[in-house]
Formats: C-alpha cells, structure tokens, sequence
C-alpha cells in the first residue's frame, strides 16, 4: 500500500493548526499570543514530520528524490524557520508567511502528487546523499525567507519607513543561509566523486548550483564593503533568490537538462 495516499489528511490537520496559529495572532490576548501562536505552529510542522517519518520508513528510503519530495522537505522547514524568527523578533508577517508558503507547497503536492516508488538509483545509495539534500533544502528555506524580507525591506524604504532592524534580520537569515548552502555544494562534490570519479563536472545543475552561491556571495559582499547602500543590497538579494529558484526548478524546463543527471524525476 502506497503510505501518500495519507498525505492529504497530515496536510489538512497541519493547515488547521496553522489557520489557527494566525487566527490567534487577530483574537488573542497579548499574553496568550505569545504562547499559543508559536505553539500552533509548532504543531503543524510537528504533524508534516510525522507524515515525513512514516513515509521514509515505508519507503526503506530517504523521500528526497523526486521534486515532490523536496517540496514536502520545504514545507517542514519553513514553519520551523518561521517559528525561530517570531520567537527570536517577534515578526508575526515573517511567521505567516512561511506558514502560507509551506500551505502553497502542500498544495501543490496534492494537486502533483509524484510517484512514490522504493527504487533508488545506484547513483542515489550514497551517504552523501542525506546531508546533501537535507542542508539545500534547509539553506533554501531560509534563504527564501530572507528574499521576503528583502521585498518587505524595499517597500519600506520606498515608503521612507524603513528600519535598520530589517536588513540585520536579512543577514542573519543569509549568513545562516549561504553556510548550509556553502556545505550543499560540499557534500555534493563529495558525492559526485564517490558516484562519477570527479568533485565537479559543469553539469547544469552544478552550474546553477555555483551561480546561486555566487548571488548570495555578491550580497554578503556587498552588505560588508557598502552597508550604507540600502536599495542595492535589498534588490541584489531579492535576485539572489531567483536564480535560486532557476536552480531548483528551472534548470528541468531548459535544453540542457537533458545533459543532466541531476535533474528531479517524478518516476
């Protein structure tokens, strides 16, 4: 019996909890709020890893593999990373909207469900296989999340509102970020060597793996030798993410993926 046919009740009972999570942050009491919003939160990222858990376990394998799978991965992240940000600064719209990302996510892997077969290639029976997922993924969360407060950053800075507080928020989500990413691109050269005989090979996908840890290098930069040039920084992190997203996603819809042996499959 396939374990996703679940999948769509963990999801339900994790929207719930997290509808109920920003209901709170309208009705509560401020003392309440402060208990009951995060705990929420927690509780539907709690019920996505417990879908996670038993689907590896029925699998016999990690569900990191095809791009639903990775979708699923996000989704588990993202409230956990929302949730660290509220407590640590109290940004309720940071928190909602990795609640309403990770919903988005859930979403689509209703709508695209893959198929969620045992059969890892050779290539994938790896130990670098893990960790090299599990700290993209990690790495993108977050870095999505800071794309966020980067769009938020320049709407406050074109409204004359903009606070300092925003952009160190930024940082930390970025530095945090770009070392999980820094320790992707690692793990994965480490991989490929173990699966192909070389660390780097330009494949698409490392290709556009380098040049978001470049995008993400250029702001670091930036923000070190120009910290007073605000708009800038916001906007080059803002693109950071959508060469990201051209990594994650995009590289499956060019010409040359079908060079690639890292593109997701869905079989």
């Amino acid at each position: 019996m396939n374990y996703w046919i679940y999948f769509s009740n963990y999801a339900l009972i994790a929207t719930i909890f997290w509808l109920i999570c920003m209901a709170f942050q309208l009705l509560a009491s401020t003392r309440t709020k402060s208990f009951l919003i995060p705990l929420f939160a927690f509780f539907g990222a709690i019920t996505l890893i417990a879908f996670t858990y038993n689907l590896w376990h029925h699998l016999g394998r990690p569900p990191m593999r095809t791009l639903g799978e990775t979708r699923l991965w996000y989704a588990v992240f993202l409230p956990i990373i929302g949730i660290i940000t509220y407590t640590r600064w109290h940004y309720k719209w940071l928190l909602n909207y990795s609640l309403i990302m990770a919903s988005v996510f859930l979403f689509l892997n209703y709508l695209h469900p893959d198929t969620y077969n045992k059969a890892l290639m050779p290539a994938l029976q790896s130990v670098w296989f893990i960790p090299h997922v599990l700290v993209y993924i990690f790495s993108y969360a977050l870095l999505a999340a800071s794309s966020i407060v980067a769009c938020y950053g320049l709407y406050k800075y074109y409204n004359g509102t903009f606070k300092a507080e925003i952009l160190q928020l930024a940082n930390n989500l970025v530095y945090v970020g770009f070392g999980f990413l820094s320790l992707g691109l690692l793990f994965g050269a480490l991989w490929a060597k173990e699966a192909w005989g070389h660390y780097w090979t330009w494949d698409p996908k490392e290709t556009w793996a380098m040049l978001t840890w470049l995008g993400y290098l250029i702001y670091i930069h930036l923000r070190y030798r120009s910290p007073g040039k605000i708009k800038p920084i916001l906007i080059t992190l803002a693109l950071a993410f959508v060469i990201l997203l051209l990594c994650w996603f995009g590289v499956n819809y060019m010409p040359s993926a079908a060079q690639s042996v890292h593109t997701y499959t869905n079989t």
